[in-house]
């Protein structure tokens, strides 16, 4: 499990934007990019449009996807291309992470978010540097890396809200969202990328290396391993149906005992809503510290369950239905991922960022629709985006007889 849930009481982590530290950081970004995420090239698509908002002093609320860890660096070469640096709301568990994050992130800047409880601090501070319109604010509306470029989880509605709360506050101009989308395409030798992976993958699980298989079917077999496994963990037996089938019955037999235990036997929402009610009702006693050592390792346990009731959602179902490339890197990705806590680099990548249309917000909303408005345009102006951003593939990688 990676550690992505903190045991300790949190503290707001304010911006300290420092124009010193954003030249500084952007100095190394590039090797950095290349050495830990494969990243070679990033281009900029309708950064034209963002700078008009800029020019016009609006109030700018950015909400881009979250398929890959390196998300947060390449929309820095957008606010390099608009010439204004971006604030960036981030989980409170990326600034502990180290000490050297915990300095430079705010001084490029970013701020925390406790999303184990509602964190006031953080939603004051995002309203005002949107109403200010001194600098844009990027949200990523999933909250989670998804590791999946094509396709989107559930939109949280906290970027509509930030843009209403911030209307409210401006005495005098617009107050909009620019929906961006971020796809990666890999550009090298598919084949001898993953190779090492597989059969690295297939030792981990005692097997010959199954080279008799095309790589296509030894990805899959894999992955059913890697399900089977947890289904006999989890519920002592391999289930029937497809694949999505298994990881929506795996996934709510992980968490209705949870549920039982934590959550007063609720069992509504999605699944990324029932991991952040259960994360809520865990974590408490383990910050304050009155347990005794079996009571904290159960807690433990617990969030290990939830952390990959949180992976196992970002597995599309039918992602290699009509593999690509891409479909097929991000799969190996998430496996090793899941096995390990981190994937390896593959090289070379390129990024393509589209901006959108600026979507101005009103200071209300309109309480006659269950879902809100602002968060169903801003999604569907991305997934269109999503469908039009693979036209922008340059050429087709070598080694893909295996799509």
């Amino acid at each position: 499990m990676q550690k992505v849930v903190i045991d300790k009481p949190y503290s707001f982590i304010p911006p300290v934007m420092s124009r010193f530290w954003v030249t500084a950081v952007r100095r190394i970004l590039p090797r950095q990019l290349r050495k830990d995420y494969g990243i070679t090239d990033v281009e900029c698509i309708g950064a034209e449009k963002l700078k008009a908002s800029l020019d016009a002093g609006h109030g700018i609320v950015i909400v881009s996807n979250h398929c890959r860890p390196c998300d947060p660096l390449i929309l820095d070469s957008l606010a390099k291309k608009v010439k204004r640096p971006f604030n960036t709301i981030a989980s409170w568990h990326v600034f502990m992470s180290s000490k050297v994050q915990r300095f430079l992130l705010p001084r490029i800047g970013s701020f925390s978010v406790y999303r184990e409880g509602m964190d006031r601090e953080s939603l004051k501070c995002a309203v005002k540097i949107v109403a200010d319109a001194v600098h844009p604010l990027c949200i990523f509306a999933e909250g989670i890396i998804t590791r999946s470029n094509d396709r989107m989880v559930n939109f949280m509605e906290g970027p509509a809200f930030i843009a209403r709360a911030a209307a409210k506050q401006r005495k005098s101009g617009k107050t909009v969202i620019h929906p961006v989308f971020i796809r990666y395409f890999f550009e090298g030798d598919l084949r001898k990328t993953i190779t090492p992976v597989i059969e690295e993958i297939e030792t981990r699980l005692s097997w010959q290396p199954q080279v008799e298989l095309p790589m296509h079917d030894r990805i899959l077999k894999i992955g059913d391993a890697l399900l089977t496994l947890k289904e006999i963990e989890y519920a002592s037996g391999v289930r029937n149906g497809t694949f999505r089938e298994r990881l929506d019955a795996l996934i709510d037999g992980i968490l209705t005992p949870l549920e039982n235990r934590w959550s007063e036997g609720r069992h509504d929402g999605d699944a990324m809503g029932r991991v952040k009610r259960l994360r809520t009702a865990i974590l408490p006693e383990m910050v304050n510290g009155d347990l005794t050592d079996a009571q904290r390792a159960e807690r433990w346990r617990h969030l290990a369950d939830v952390y990959l009731v949180q992976q196992l959602h970002c597995y599309p179902g039918n992602y290699f239905e009509n593999p690509t490339p891409e479909r097929i890197l991000e799969t190996v990705e998430r496996y090793e991922e899941d096995l390990k806590d981190i994937a390896r680099p593959h090289f070379p990548m390129r990024a393509v960022i589209t901006v959108g249309d600026a979507i101005e917000v009103d200071a209300s909303r309109d309480r006659s629709l269950n879902a809100d408005p602002i968060t169903m345009e801003v999604r569907q102006r991305i997934e269109e985006m999503l469908e039009s951003s693979k036209l922008h593939r340059r050429h087709q990688p070598t080694g893909t007889d295996i799509v």
